[in-house]
């Protein structure tokens, strides 16, 4: 059967080079690679959009090195709003040569004064969206679940923050990490599926260790088959991205099961497997009860 098209965030292969993990997923049956920009050498970007092509990849999700206005705990450097956003547009100049499906970008921690940091990152984002239209770029919105600190941290909060961009090249990367035990989850899956830039997929296991303890499809607690059935009804014919983090000592946690250990074509035939698999099981969730008037 055909199967939806799959890529892997070059962060789930964290120690693997960029040229190992274009090797990799090439042999592993993966169409797509989402480029996290510290693994790009400088200079070499021609190389890189060559060994790209020549392995038969389609670039997918961009990651800058600084992808939000504002500092959260992933990305803390540098400090100085102006010089991030700087460096943000750099990057989306950057990535606009490897023609990717879009460029990945968060508003940033909410720290102390939420409604001014808010401004500033709508602002920030205003300005990374207007060099991503004249470069020919997609920007793919992230919010993240509530305990990892962002401005926004629902669907309804990203999309308010979109509309206060007033970007019309902004769409939603909605990770199903962030998003997966959210009460209204299936509803948005439904209703809008024309704003997603793509699918990031993951798994939550079940004793979950941290942010940094994250499985791949099948080996957690997910609804993952009632979210592809979803999707599918909905009519989402674009990217599946897997997205994995799992320390290996790297933040602080070395899980002796992480799946940073493995090889990039080990960890991207295991992923091919796991999405197919899941796949193959997907059915749709029961529907909701009636509202009542």
């Amino acid at each position: 059967m055909a199967y939806p098209k799959l890529s892997i965030s070059t962060a789930s292969t964290y120690h693997a080079t960029f040229e190992q993990d274009v090797a990799g997923y090439a042999k592993a049956g993966i169409e797509g690679i989402g480029l996290w920009e510290y693994k790009l050498a400088n200079g070499q970007d021609p190389r890189s959009i060559d060994a790209i092509q020549k392995a038969g990849l389609t670039t997918t999700i961009c990651v800058p090195k600084v992808p939000c206005p504002l500092p959260d705990p992933m990305f803390a450097e540098p400090r100085d709003p102006k010089a991030r956003v700087e460096e943000l547009c750099n990057a989306i100049r950057r990535f606009a040569k490897f023609k990717p499906v879009g460029v990945m970008v968060f508003p940033g921690a909410p720290g102390n004064d939420r409604a001014e940091n808010r401004r500033i990152a709508v602002d920030g984002l205003r300005q990374a969206a207007k060099v991503a239209e004249e470069v020919g770029v997609t920007l793919g919105l992230e919010t993240l679940r509530k305990s990892a600190g962002s401005l926004a941290t629902t669907f309804e909060e990203t999309m308010d923050m979109i509309e206060d961009i007033g970007a019309k090249n902004m769409k939603v990367i909605y990770d199903t990490w962030h998003f997966w035990d959210a009460p209204n989850m299936f509803e948005v899956l439904r209703n809008h599926k024309d704003r997603f830039m793509g699918i990031q997929i993951n798994d939550w296991p079940h004793g979950m260790r941290g942010w940094c303890d994250r499985k791949l499809p099948g080996d957690g607690m997910m609804e993952l088959p009632e979210i592809f059935a979803t999707l599918e009804a909905a009519g989402y014919d674009g990217w599946y991205d897997v997205e994995i983090f799992s320390d290996d000592g790297t933040f602080g946690n070395a899980f002796p099961d992480s799946l940073w250990k493995l090889s990039a074509e080990e960890f991207g035939k295991r992923s091919v497997k796991s999405f197919h698999a899941v796949w193959d099981k997907r059915k749709l969730p029961p529907p909701l009860p009636p509202r009542r008037k």
